[in-house]
């Protein structure tokens, strides 16, 4: 199976030795971050630094000013990043990598971004308590539309860029690795999340009430269901997908319930359809040739986050595949993997990704097991989690593995 590994560009810019140590982990592939949310890092063979402080969510390559110069002005603007060496730390990773052999894609990391929020918190997710979430905005808003299609071209389709993957390409919402996160005290389940999640700023309401659905009626309904979850008289019960949102028509009724994910699926659904296409043609543009873009996705439409909630057949349709996130058990696998098959041609990617790295929960002593349970599954690539924050002796099982697939 082709395996891809997750890079961050300071994983390399400075370390003469990152791009030759990733390609002999058997990698053919490497998933480098060009446009990324704000985060802590640690890079443990660094030879000048064992933590990097990424403050904001940043791009990590020069802005092109045609793409931004005719943006509205209510339109955000991404930041450059500050913390790594140089004008362009994207490419010149991108060069070293290849140097090593490595087909080099862009990460782009498009609906999650707390510096936008909280410079422009009008345009985030504001939950049925009218809590603002500035980690996440609100795909229905035009100006938030009109940045992630914006950076999507800019940041995807990179010098030397064979493809993209695009993450967060829909709606975000509660769930979020935040600094001090303390929002784990009460059980919410994934029917839980979905209902934290629902939106309720003035264009999601309009857009609620446009299925039929009266908004003020609805925030009752959220409202309502969540209680007993906060004084604990219930408890998460589904145990999969499908059972998440039977609990969530159960929790706000059919009409509600169906009015709710009817506005969301059709937001969801344009906002990929046009920043995918943003990206051809933007690859088209600069004669990038045969360039794959793929979405990190769910196959429930209803969850949210990083890996959004996805139409199986819409999403295949659009894109050249998806990222799935693969790290759990087998029937986990299987319940991701499973909905996509029935869309798939013979050049569809169905990649599996899966944590390597153990103190975040990963198993690379596993990792030949997982992914041919992964390929008989229907994964045909593998993406790895994360060649950058991996220990030594996690990176050796993830070389011992991949020998072992060929």
């Amino acid at each position: 199976m082709r395996a891809s590994a997750f890079v961050y560009p300071w994983d390399v810019v400075g370390d003469p030795d990152a791009a030759r140590r990733i390609a002999d982990l058997g990698v053919r592939q490497v998933t480098l971050a060009s446009a990324y949310h704000s985060t802590r890092a640690l890079t443990p063979r660094h030879p000048r630094h064992r933590i990097v402080t990424a403050r904001h969510s940043a791009v990590y390559h020069p802005l092109d000013p045609s793409r931004w110069e005719d943006a509205a002005p209510g339109v955000p603007r991404p930041r450059p990043q500050e913390w790594t060496a140089g004008d362009d730390p994207y490419g010149e990773a991108a060069a070293a990598l290849a140097g090593a052999g490595l087909e080099v894609h862009s990460w782009v990391i498009l609906a999650h971004s707390t510096r936008l929020g909280e410079e422009h918190p009008h345009l985030t997710v504001r939950n049925a308590y009218g809590d603002r979430y500035p980690w996440a905005p609100c795909i229905a808003r035009e100006e938030v539309r009109a940045y992630a299609v914006r950076l999507a071209a800019d940041s995807a389709v990179r010098p030397g860029a064979r493809g993209t993957e695009l993450e967060s390409c829909g709606w975000y919402g509660l769930p979020h690795l935040s600094a001090h996160d303390k929002t784990g005290g009460v059980r919410l389940g994934g029917a839980g999340q979905y209902l934290m999640s629902l939106c309720f700023c003035e264009v999601c309401e309009a857009g609620y009430a446009a299925h039929g659905a009266d908004p003020g009626r609805l925030r009752s309904a959220v409202t309502a269901a969540l209680e007993p979850l906060w004084t604990g008289e219930r408890e998460e019960r589904a145990a999969n997908r499908r059972q998440e949102w039977e609990e969530v028509v159960e929790l706000l009724g059919e009409e509600l319930a169906k009015a709710a994910s009817a506005w969301r699926d059709r937001t969801a659904g344009a906002f990929q359809q046009e920043v995918v296409r943003a990206v051809r043609a933007a690859a088209r543009d600069r004669g990038a040739g045969e360039f794959r873009v793929l979405l990190h996705a769910d196959p429930a439409p209803h969850r949210c986050g990083a890996n959004v909630g996805v139409d199986p057949a819409g999403v295949l349709g659009l894109a050249d595949g998806v990222v799935l996130p693969c790290t759990g058990s087998d029937a986990e696998r299987t319940d991701v993997i499973s909905p996509f098959l029935p869309h798939r041609t013979a050049s569809t990617v169905l990649a599996a990704n899966l944590t390597v790295v153990s103190g975040m929960g990963g198993r690379p002593r596993e990792l030949a097991e997982h992914a041919i349970h992964a390929r008989e599954s229907g994964a045909n690539e593998l993406r790895l989690y994360h060649a950058g924050l991996a220990g030594d002796a996690d990176l050796a099982a993830v070389r011992t593995a991949l020998s072992r697939l060929g």
